[in-house]
């Protein structure tokens, strides 16, 4: 399906202005064209349309967050109707239906007893809310030497402070230092670099090593606590299957194991859900998926599939007993965390993905997409296909042998410089990112059906084998 492009003189108006006055994201501004601003005006299901009338398949979801898809008019109907009969009210010491409706529902949802929720704007402030709320509570039941955190290398947690500090890639952090003190990082659990994360002690080559190493991986969290004390931990802080650096699974056993070193130290267990929870591994949250039980789980975008923006915090009751005593408070909070136009679309988020069954959706599909992904293995660029549900890392080697990586020249030339902008001319969106080793990512729409997953396949094989020549 193809959309007319925008008037020319009108592209021209919105790229003139992007350039003088839009600070985007992320974005290395210096090293583009002034007239190159990619600027998508439409979505529909899983595509995007550009100003030229250009398709995309979005292979990201937007940016892992949206689930139901673009153009939803149900989702669009749902946050009029909200902002005609109230568009603001805090949640400080005041409630609305929304947001109350919103918080039984997931607390309907959530494994276990986490049944108090704390809303927040975003993943981030989700982030800093969990460590906020971890320290509190060991202060007020008597443990105030209990602050530090442990996180994981390359895993990111996010842009403020306290979600910078936690978060594990180096050159995310060196432009904002001094950062929060009490954050210690721990290895990752990529499989694929095993006898380098073990220092040649394990190399995963079957199922009993992949399981050998996820004790491993697991017991470094238990020699950081014992190593800082334990009576100065507060909490453990882990994705269910590791975003930055490419898309790392749990190995088997891992986080039954780290369940285990908490519940031994007193430490809480945070499980860091911006990305992994309402269907994207195909069950609700992600600790639900690999079957353990966090304290808290912290979230944000496919709560609402992107259409407003939302995070939360989701508590267990144990958490919240303390700031039940009289005179009692959690002094944090945000102007617009639980807005009611947000927390109305959060609520006809999850009625949609009940009545068109999104999870079982992706469940019946996941295999395929793992199975379509792994084809590109023949290709000797890629070294390595990981990933659960509809989120997949490809990682890129120059020898699969050696499973050499690129160089830092060759990650601009090879991974930057080509690829990340072949692949979007090709009218695949994705993620090319070497936070780690380089990688090519993957978190298509939910909704995505095995034809789109194959358009993806075909885009990428395409792409990674004129690749490959420039090495």
């Amino acid at each position: 399906m193809t959309r007319p492009p925008l008037p020319q003189d009108e592209t021209t108006r919105l790229q003139t202005a992007a350039t003088r006055h839009l600070w985007m994201h992320f974005t290395r501004h210096g090293s583009s064209p002034e007239d190159h601003v990619p600027i998508m005006v439409r979505g529909e299901g899983v595509h995007l349309w550009d100003t030229q009338g250009r398709r995309y398949i979005d292979g990201l979801a937007g940016l892992f967050t949206s689930q139901l898809g673009h153009g939803r008019r149900d989702l669009a109907e749902a946050a009029a109707a909200q902002t005609t009969e109230l568009e603001f009210m805090p949640l400080w010491s005041y409630a609305h239906p929304p947001a109350i409706e919103l918080a039984e529902r997931l607390a309907q949802l959530t494994p276990g007893d986490l049944n108090r929720v704390f809303f927040t704007n975003s993943g981030s402030e989700a982030v800093e809310t969990a460590w906020k709320l971890a320290k509190n509570y060991f202060r007020l039941t008597g443990r105030p030497t209990k602050h530090k955190v442990i996180s994981r290398a390359t895993a990111y947690h996010g842009t403020t402070h306290g979600a910078l500090s936690i978060t594990g890639i180096a050159g995310l952090k060196q432009d904002f230092e001094p950062l929060v003190p009490s954050t210690v990082h721990v290895s990752n659990t990529n499989a694929y670099r095993a006898a380098e994360l073990t220092a040649g002690a394990l190399e995963v080559q079957d199922q009993q090593s992949l399981e050998r190493f996820g004790i491993w991986a697991a017991d470094q969290i238990a020699l950081a606590i014992e190593a800082q004390g334990p009576d100065t931990v507060a909490a453990v802080f882990l994705e269910p299957v590791q975003n930055a650096g490419g898309c790392f699974p749990p190995p088997p056993g891992y986080f039954q194991r780290v369940r285990e070193i908490c519940d031994e130290h007193d430490v809480l267990l945070v499980s860091d859900e911006v990305i992994c929870a309402f269907g994207r591994l195909g069950h609700m949250f992600g600790a639900e998926h690999f079957g353990y039980q966090p304290d808290m789980i912290t979230t944000a975008k496919g709560i609402t599939s992107g259409y407003a923006p939302l995070g939360a915090v989701l508590a267990s009751d144990r958490l919240m007993e303390p700031f039940l005593e009289p005179g009692a408070m959690f002094g944090h909070g945000y102007t617009f965390g639980g807005h009611p136009v947000s927390t109305a679309v959060g609520l006809k988020n999850l009625e949609i993905f009940e009545e068109e069954k999104v999870l079982e959706h992706v469940q019946q599909n996941a295999g395929a997409f793992r199975s379509t992904l792994e084809k590109l293995l023949d290709l000797p660029i890629v070294g390595d296909v990981r990933g659960e549900g509809f989120f997949y890392g490809i990682e890129l080697v120059k020898d699969k042998s050696t499973r050499a990586s690129f160089s830092a020249e060759e990650c601009e030339r090879i991974l930057y410089g080509f690829i990340s902008k072949k692949l979007f001319a090709e009218g695949l969106y994705c993620r090319a990112d070497d936070r780690g080793d380089p990688v090519i990512q993957l978190s298509p729409p939910l909704i995505a059906t095995t034809e789109d997953l194959e358009e993806i396949e075909q885009i990428l094989r395409s792409v990674l084998s004129e690749a490959w020549s420039l090495i």
